[in-house]
């Protein structure tokens, strides 16, 4: 799967040259981030208007139409991760009210999806990760800001700075023991 800063988005497989699907064509807003979700039948698409748009792989149609898409923010969607078997879905970025990491619903309509909105991270959060084993979210920050969340209680447990600039990867290891954090700087 390939994103671009032009917005297009294209699904290849090894053994070909060209593309098997073009998910979205050059001319959109430019791609933040994308990922399989665990069963690989799911494709999401982050992008710098604050859309997220989901997939299904298997299509036949060359150009199909997305089965979601939603402004989770309403400036950018930074990051996003497939929660569970993908029916609830993790959403970071930039948002005029301050909540930037975000948890929806894909089952329930558009206006009814958002589950709960975390008010957190000066001027946008940058990444996100989920840890399934503890069901906690790890966010990073613009200002360098690491955020816990508990997402069965929907609270932040921790915040604490990591960095002196703009939090840009998070890694989990396997265990979910440690995290780690690179940063701007």
């Amino acid at each position: 799967l390939t994103g671009a800063q032009d917005g297009s988005v294209r699904m290849f497989e090894w053994t070909r040259p060209q593309q098997l699907v073009c998910f979205r064509q050059a001319g959109n807003a430019r791609v933040t981030r994308m990922y399989f979700n665990s069963q690989g039948n799911k494709c999401g698409v982050a992008d710098g208007e604050g859309f997220l748009s989901i997939w299904q792989v298997n299509q036949t149609t060359s150009n199909p139409k997305p089965y979601l898409s939603w402004q989770c923010h309403t400036k950018t969607t930074s990051d996003f991760a497939f929660i569970t078997s993908s029916s609830l879905v993790a959403t970071s970025g930039q948002s005029n009210d301050n909540r930037n990491v975000c948890l929806w619903d894909t089952l329930v309509s558009s206006g009814n999806s958002l589950i709960h909105a975390f008010i957190c991270h000066d001027h946008g959060a940058t990444v996100l990760q989920y840890a399934p084993k503890h069901q906690l979210l790890i966010s990073g920050g613009r200002k360098g800001y690491i955020c816990i969340f508990d997402i069965r209680q929907r609270q932040i447990l921790y915040t604490f700075q990591a960095h002196e600039s703009a939090v840009k990867a998070l890694a989990l290891d396997p265990s979910e023991d440690y995290f780690v954090t690179g940063s701007a700087e």
